[in-house]
């Protein structure tokens, strides 16, 4: 059987590669806690990639540790040393990033919640205007261009304020890529409005405020039913008059379960790969989940490169 490829997301990384090239120095991008062999080895692939310097900040013997593990040489990474302590380590890599000193974060070895804690603390941390939301773009063997999927990873049960942000962090990334009027479907249980599934009542809201000018240049429908947000024959089938079906360049989903399922769904069953971001914060955020593929990471790393530039 041949490997899969994911062209789409190649072209990704290669425009990354290519602004990183062109840049006056080298992006940096610090690695919050990297003290496992896959930390270590994503550091390697970042920069064998080109898209920018690795800073390692953590407790050394430890990073020096894993380097060892995964049979990268530490010594090409500056490594920033702080107490072993993964709280310490996202503390401090917030820190360098709130200062300018790094361009993106990425998770290494810690917990997700313990850099987040950082990045979203109100007095130290990295908030900026809107809420901190989450997108991944995902490169499908059926599908005809990358689709963005939020949020699937940080917000849980979203209000309608919240989705604004969703869809408006989103939205954003998508025209930094060059996507000037990206088409969005707002996705529920079921495409008819119906009060007794919130969800479809946040769909007519949101689509009625992307109408009034919330988000220029996007197009926004909904709500739809999966079905018919991912494919133009099953909206013609019931009589749906769209012109995102079947071309959404973004799905928000009703809420973190949800998105999370089609994630994996879309990764485990549908054969697709993904970069994924933290959005709304001062920078990209990256992150990495232990069974992430060398693939999604560098995509990953690729998309905030991107989008720090």
């Amino acid at each position: 059987m041949s490997e899969a490829t994911y062209p789409r997301l190649d072209a990704l990384v290669e425009r990354a590669r290519q602004r990183a090239a062109a840049a006056p120095s080298p992006l940096r991008i610090a690695l919050a806690y990297p003290c496992d062999a896959a930390a270590l080895d994503a550091a390697g692939r970042i920069a064998d990639a080109g898209l920018g310097s690795p800073v390692l900040v953590g407790p050394r013997e430890a990073i020096l540790r894993a380097a060892h593990a995964a049979g990268v040489d530490a010594e090409r990474f500056e490594i920033v040393e702080t107490e072993d302590d993964p709280a310490a380590a996202a503390r401090h890599a917030t820190t360098m990033a709130r200062e300018g000193e790094v361009a993106a974060l990425m998770k290494g070895s810690l917990h997700t919640d313990e850099l987040m804690s950082a990045v979203v603390d109100r007095h130290t941390g990295l908030r900026g205007d809107s809420r901190i939301s989450h997108v991944f773009l995902f490169d499908l063997p059926r599908y005809p261009k990358l689709l963005g999927v939020a949020d699937c990873v940080v917000n849980i049960a979203p209000s309608l304020a919240t989705k604004q942000d969703i869809l408006g962090n989103a939205v954003r990334l998508l025209q930094v890529l060059g996507i000037a009027e990206p088409k969005v479907a707002i996705v529920a249980a079921t495409e008819s409005v119906n009060p007794a599934i919130p969800a479809t009542l946040d769909a007519k809201a949101l689509v009625e405020q992307a109408a009034a000018g919330a988000w220029p240049g996007a197009r926004v429908e909904g709500p739809f039913g999966f079905d018919n947000a991912i494919s133009a024959e099953a909206a013609r089938i019931k009589k749906i008059d769209s012109q995102v079906s079947g071309d959404a360049d973004l799905l928000v989903m009703p809420d973190l379960n949800s998105g999370n399922i089609l994630y994996k769904s879309f990764t485990y069953i549908g054969g697709g790969e993904c970069a994924g971001l933290v959005l709304g914060a001062r920078v990209p955020i990256v992150l990495t989940s232990r069974a992430d593929s060398a693939t999604a990471r560098i995509a990953s790393v690729a998309l905030a490169v991107l989008a720090a530039g």
